[in-house]
């Protein structure tokens, strides 16, 4: 047990922060900051229309206007997630990474820019840039964090995607705040902020190697590998990495990274493809949503002023936040799958109480107060689990030449899922009010199902072990290969 407590190489847990600022906590800063100045920039939208047009324009056509600039987001970050892992291949991770920022940074001068210039068409350009950015970086950042990880770390290091994604959300939340950046005049210079993690990224990451598994098995560099794990582990404990690394390039003589379709057709990992888009479709689907949906109501309710809701709201980007570094802590303890079997089981427990609580809003002073409760408990619950380990797996449940394309196919269904939420969540709430927590239910409880029964434990085991696992475990027999010349269980039936 003590080696859990162990702590990583002090490089290697720079080069994750490094990764990870202009990383995934770009994508969680753009989903925040852009609340704050809703009302400033669809003052803006009408002001421009009226002095270009000389013409009142309709609240309707301000807030599709207003919904478009919003959803370029999710438009922009399917679109980075469908060229992030062929840029990962052709640039590398680190390469690609450091890449990406040009998107952030041209997003920042345009968004920075539309206000003095009066043309909001740079307000929507922006945010598809932003969402360009997010999209890149949510599907090589956890490929970088796994690569470079130690076998016994990999899920500490991994859960480094969740925590700076609710550490972004939280920043955004608090520098939206009145006393920062939320005040109508500074709307423009709060929208360019989104400059200033890739230029930490662009200042701090070139100092970091290129992930190791890439050295050695994507571009056959073994002096470069060599030098990147004595820099990332240490000259002690660099030599075992180096053995893992070299039996699974062994393993894949002669593969070239594959292609998504080419994924998509291979029978010997559809279990693991099956898992990643039903676990990422549900990391979208499974109420998270609709929690901060009825937040504000909930809060509201409780007797929490108007002009005070903004305070509690950020209390629910520290609970997440804070809920995703506990997880980054048990991870290695407890392993992937009893965190994210438990966080989708209390999730359905809220999701009963939730609806029982909200039917009754009325019947109790009370009511309110456990409401309240739900919806941080939703949120404690989502972060242990869901909210972090869905990535992890996504890494380990592949190997080499597998993960890049997994990526693609595993963020094009998450942002497909966000943007489908996003359309439909309104409708369904109009539909059936409270009780579209009992359709979150089925889908909370259904996924806890599917983990017990499909999906292995993955703790302290190497990639090629874990693929052996998967397929053993769903009941298949040693036929074929991967195309790798591993001889591997392939699955015959799900």
């Amino acid at each position: 047990m003590l080696r859990f407590f162990k702590l990583p190489n002090k490089s290697l847990l720079l080069a994750a922060c490094a990764a990870c600022i202009g990383g995934t906590f770009q994508y969680g800063y753009n989903i925040s900051v852009i609340n704050a100045p809703t009302v400033y920039v669809q003052n803006f939208l009408n002001q421009t229309w009226r002095e270009r047009y000389q013409t009142d324009v309709s609240p309707d056509f301000i807030t599709l206007l207003w919904s478009i600039i919003v959803s370029m987001f999710t438009l922009g970050g399917f679109i980075g997630v469908t060229i992030g892992g062929t840029l990962s291949v052709k640039l590398g991770r680190k390469g690609t990474l450091l890449t990406n920022n040009i998107f952030a940074l041209l997003a920042a001068l345009l968004m920075g820019l539309s206000y003095p210039t009066g043309w909001f068409e740079l307000l929507i350009v922006g945010r598809l840039l932003t969402g360009i950015n997010a999209g890149i970086a949510i599907c090589v950042q956890p490929l970088y964090l796994g690569e470079i990880a130690p076998t016994a770390f990999r899920g500490a290091m991994g859960m480094g995607t969740s925590i700076f994604i609710t550490g972004g959300i939280l920043t955004g939340q608090v520098v939206g705040l009145k006393e920062l950046l939320g005040r109508e005049e500074y709307w423009p210079i709060l929208l360019s902020t989104t400059c200033i993690p890739a230029i930490l990224q662009l200042l701090i990451l070139p100092w970091f190697p290129e992930s190791p598994r890439y050295l050695l098995i994507d571009k056959g560099d073994s002096e470069g590998c060599k030098k990147a794990l004595k820099q990332l582990h240490g000259v002690a404990d660099c030599d075992g990495e180096r053995e893992d690394i070299e039996k699974e390039k062994n393993n894949l003589v002669g593969v070239q990274a594959r292609k998504p379709w080419q994924l998509l057709s291979d029978g010997s990992v559809r279990g693991q493809l099956i898992t990643i888009i039903l676990l990422n479709a549900a990391q979208q689907l499974n109420g998270i949503n609709a929690i901060y949906f009825y937040a504000d109501y909930v809060f509201k309710q409780s007797g929490i002023p108007v002009d005070k809701i903004p305070y509690v709201t950020v209390g629910t980007g520290a609970c997440e936040c804070i809920t995703a570094l506990t997880c980054g802590m048990l991870i290695e303890c407890l392993g992937r799958k009893v965190l994210i079997t438990g966080g989708y089981t209390l999730m359905s427990i809220c999701c009963v109480l939730f609806t029982i609580t909200l039917s009754y809003q009325n019947a109790s002073p009370v009511v309110p107060y456990l409401s309240m409760a739900c919806v941080f408990a939703f949120i404690l619950s989502f972060g242990l689990g869901p909210g972090g380990v869905t990535n992890i797996l996504t890494t380990e449940l592949f190997t080499q030449t597998s993960r890049p394309a997994a990526y693609m196919i595993a963020g094009s269904v998450n942002w497909f899922s966000f943007f489908f939420i996003g359309l439909l969540f309104p409708f369904i709430v109009i539909g059936l009010q409270q009780y579209c927590f009992l359709v979150f239910l089925v889908i909370c409880s259904l996924v806890v199902v599917y983990i017990c029964l499909v999906v292995p434990e993955t703790k302290n085991k190497t990639f090629l072990e874990i693929q052996n696992e998967f397929q053993s475990s769903n009941g298949s027999k040693v036929s074929s290969t991967d195309g790798a010349g591993t001889t591997l269980l392939s699955t015959t039936s799900i």
